[in-house]
């Protein structure tokens, strides 16, 4: 793995979309977005005025854009600021954690309303009605109804990002949360890709889970949303 190919996680959204996810891309030059109704991420080439007029373009008046950046985002006039976190971006191999009393299955689109409602209660991160579209969703059933799952959201370059990580409140401490991220890694890594994900820097229970399972943290970005004014 080169420097250059790891330097696309700097970027991951930008690197997403000029990559392996470029067909998906919405924009032009200076700015891209995802569709609205797969996720709310997008980026800019830079952090000058022309590329946030860009931006300004392709963003509905009341839509949100998510961007994650290396350093801090100076928000020019005409834009609010809704959200301004940090978030670690981690990177690594998850161990394997076998589950004995339960089953993992794929979802699709007949279980969208169950993974909207799941992650509705959960709050992994957002989740609209086609995230599922990005990549692979496993998910974990009791009956007939779904209490965990996990999945692949952005694709910079060989990197695939395990995101929705999320057990429903009165399952948890059964190991679904790590059985379903090594399995998502371990489908990543059967493709020759390199798993990694994100986690707010406030969020120390999952960013301990996470390291114990053996994954390490390789940066830290700012997380930044924004909306037009007026």
């Amino acid at each position: 793995m080169s420097d250059s190919d790891v330097e696309l996680l700097d970027r991951p959204i930008w690197s997403a979309l000029t990559t392996s996810h470029k067909h998906l891309a919405e924009g032009g030059a200076r700015a891209l977005r995802y569709p609205v109704d797969m996720t709310p991420f997008a980026d800019m080439a830079d952090m000058s005025a022309a590329s946030f007029a860009a931006l300004g373009d392709i963003l509905p008046a009341s839509q949100v854009a998510a961007l994650f950046t290396p350093d801090p985002v100076d928000i020019p006039a005409g834009f609010k600021v809704v959200l301004s976190e940090t978030g670690e971006q981690m990177i690594g191999s998850p161990a394997d954690s076998p589950l004995r009393d339960a089953e993992i299955v794929t979802l699709g689109v007949a279980d969208v309303p169950a993974m909207m409602a799941l992650t509705a209660l959960t709050k992994p991160g957002p989740f609209v009605a086609r995230t599922y579209e990005l990549g692979t969703f496993l998910g974990i059933r009791a009956g007939n109804e779904l209490v965990a799952m996990a999945g692949e959201r952005m694709k910079p370059g060989k990197f695939v990002e395990m995101t929705a990580v999320c057990v429903h409140p009165d399952h948890r401490g059964r190991g679904y949360a790590q059985a379903l991220l090594a399995a998502i890694a371990r489908q990543i890594e059967a493709r020759g890709e390199i798993p990694f994900l994100h986690v707010f820097s406030s969020n120390a229970s999952a960013i301990a889970l996470y390291q114990r399972q053996g994954m390490t943290i390789r940066r830290r970005l700012y997380v930044t949303a924004l909306m037009k004014e007026g």
